[in-house]
């Protein structure tokens, strides 16, 4: 949730509130989401291209192995969706709009920080390979972490400011100053530790005079916090000020931190203090806000860059959401209820909030009708494979016998890619199909030369190639950033979100494919400058044949699903009203020159290449560039 100020007033007292710490030989609870923002945000990755996730898959590994080689065993804890109460839809609504605006800065050139969409899923992948254990909570995961926290009697390695004032037996570390890439060791021995800082909420009360700290709950929702905002218990919060001799330089923010702390510490309980506030108020309002407050107390006890001028780019994925909403809607009745089956049949909508240039709307979306079949979201898993791959098949509009030449891996990004390819706002040109065909290249290429015998035989033209596309990642972007392109890119990382999504409900009829060697942003709009100039899809394969050879059945897959003029050759793609102007004879001749240039095109190897408002923060962590 996050106090507003704490963490900032805290720090400017760390001296008194902090310890050292040389941590080792100790579980810990890690806040999924904290850390992986954190490894995000702080680890110089580039954010314009929509995710360079192999990179930031690498520094995720970097980070458990400093662990583990600290004998530090790592437990993760992820927030799931958003309280059925709504309360904090206000609060995700204003981060979308500050997302959209850091997004917006980016695709301009400005600075930002906007998460890209499949960070969530790479970060939960890395953690499967590495087999750090790991849960997703229903809702959000402070009271979950804390409870582990206090059962293990480990401490807190997160940088969310609640921790501050939960009662944690060993404590908690910022992340801020957890120096996981300075692992050091432990004089005259070979063990090593991680240094980092850990808060202490019994120095934190004898600071203000030995305070209860059952009025720390009580001190987080006068405060501020994601849950509530009550203007009105601003005519209390006016007249708390800070003791005498408090530095007047500090902000409004640690001056309320400090009044406030200081004031509660004169109280012996939370509700001797809550009725003194409450006499602050109009009587009329004092029962309702009591009764916010003591409901928000209760919590403490045990987008992508994109082009904003255009459609937003999770528009694209709008029917996969349906099919989604409908299997989620499809809950069967308590058993016995006679009363549910007499309640007259409503019709299933749900409410997303999307992106309207540089502004949010909420608009009321209808769950797709569904075959029987799929009628009881409870026992999707007894239906058959064949059953549940022919949902996912039928959504993405592709056939099966499309995906059969293509390697398990890749089943599922083709399938996507074939859907996006047909319903992609912003059309796709072949250097952009391209490009993506390429970049998925990397796992196989990756896999090759990691198997040593593998890569024997095949001559070392896999090396060759890998090494040849690492250098086109690390090129300079020069001239700004292609918002057309990163749209282009932005709608096809949400039709494969969407995808996964659809696919783990349906229980995997398709295999996860490894997001890190799936899509590098760098990569992909490195490949689309040099095949816009003089590379050509043959130069890059020509030294390792085999994945020239895979790289042909992406791009067969795909063919029967792009539109035709994408195949046009540069200068012929004029509008289908420019080409009806032409006498019938002209008209014939261009036609057959269109088929015979696909098809050498096609010889030489050219291939081309949010959801409910529960899940608002992550569907705007992607906001798009395109």
């Amino acid at each position: 949730m996050g106090i507003r100020g704490l963490m900032s007033f805290v720090e400017d007292h760390s001296n008194e509130f902090f310890t050292d710490l040389k941590l080792r030989d100790t579980k810990i609870i890690i806040d999924g989401y904290a850390l992986f923002h954190r490894l995000c945000f702080n680890s110089n990755l580039e954010l314009r291209y929509g995710g360079d996730y192999d990179s930031f898959a690498d520094v995720v590994q970097k980070f458990f192995e400093a662990l583990f080689v600290c004998k530090i065993c790592p437990y993760v804890v992820l927030d799931g969706g958003c309280d059925i109460s709504d309360k904090k839809l206000k609060t995700l609504k204003d981060r979308a709009r500050e997302k959209i605006q850091m997004a917006h800065s980016l695709s301009v050139g400005g600075g930002g920080c906007v998460c890209p969409l499949l960070i969530r899923e790479v970060f939960i992948q890395v953690l499967i390979k590495l087999q750090v254990c790991f849960v997703q909570c229903f809702s959000e995961a402070d009271r979950d972490i804390m409870t582990l926290a206090n059962h293990w009697n480990c401490p807190v390695l997160s940088s969310d400011s609640d921790f501050c004032i939960f009662d944690l037996k060993s404590g908690f570390c910022p992340l801020n100053s957890f120096q996981w890439r300075n692992v050091n060791t432990v004089k005259g021995t070979r063990d090593r530790y991680i240094p980092a800082k850990c808060f202490s909420l019994d120095a934190l009360c004898r600071h203000f005079g030995h305070m209860n700290k059952a009025l720390l709950p009580l001190f987080a929702v006068l405060c501020g916090n994601d849950h509530i905002n009550l203007p009105i218990v601003e005519t209390f919060l006016s007249q708390v000020r800070p003791p005498l001799g408090a530095p007047s330089s500090k902000g409004r923010r640690h001056h309320r931190v400090l009044g406030l702390l200081n004031w509660l510490s004169c109280f012996a309980d939370p509700t001797e203090a809550l009725d003194n506030v409450l006499k602050h108020l109009p009587k009329k309002s004092r029962a309702s806000v009591e009764e916010l407050l003591c409901c928000s107390m209760e919590e403490y006890l045990q987008s992508q860059v994109e082009n904003m001028q255009r459609i937003n780019a999770h528009r694209v994925s709008l029917p996969i959401r349906q099919v989604i909403y409908g299997l989620l809607a499809n809950v069967s009745p308590p058993s016995g209820d006679m009363a549910w089956n007499r309640q007259p049949l409503q019709p299933r909508a749900f409410s997303e909030v999307e992106r309207i240039n540089k502004n949010i709307k909420t608009s009321v979306v209808d769950a797709a009708e569904l075959p029987k079949d799929y009628s009881d979201l409870s026992r999707l898993t007894e239906l058959s494979l064949a059953r549940r791959q022919m949902l996912l098949l039928e959504t993405l509009k592709v056939k099966q016998a499309m995906l059969d030449p293509i390697p398990p891996a890749l089943k599922l990004p083709i399938a996507v890619s074939c859907y996006w390819v047909q319903h992609s706002e912003v059309k796709a040109k072949l250097q952009h199909l391209q490009a993506l065909l390429l970049g998925m290249l990397l796992g196989p290429l990756h896999t090759t030369i990691n198997s040593p015998e593998e890569e024997a035989l095949r001559g070392g033209g896999a090396k060759m190639l890998y090494e040849e596309l690492q250098r086109v990642k690390a090129q300079p972007p020069g001239q700004g950033l292609d918002l057309d392109a990163a749209h282009v890119f932005c709608q096809w990382q949400s039709c494969l979100q969407m995808g996964l999504y659809l696919n783990q409900l349906l229980s995997s009829p398709l295999p996860e494919p490894d997001l890190p060697r799936l899509y590098s942003g760098r990569l992909v709009h490195g490949l689309c400058r040099q095949l816009l100039t003089a590379a050509s899809v043959e130069s890059l394969l020509g030294a390792c044949p085999e994945a020239q050879q895979l790289y042909e059945q992406l791009f067969n897959a795909m063919r029967s699903y792009a539109p035709a003029e994408l195949f046009l050759p540069k200068g012929k793609s004029t509008s289908k009203k420019k080409r009806q102007k032409k006498q019938g004879n002209s008209l014939s001749k261009n036609r057959v020159g269109t088929a015979l240039d696909a098809r050498g095109w096609h010889e030489r190897s050219n291939r081309f290449g949010p959801l409910m408002v529960g899940a608002l923060e992550e569907h705007t962590d992607g906001l798009e560039l395109g």
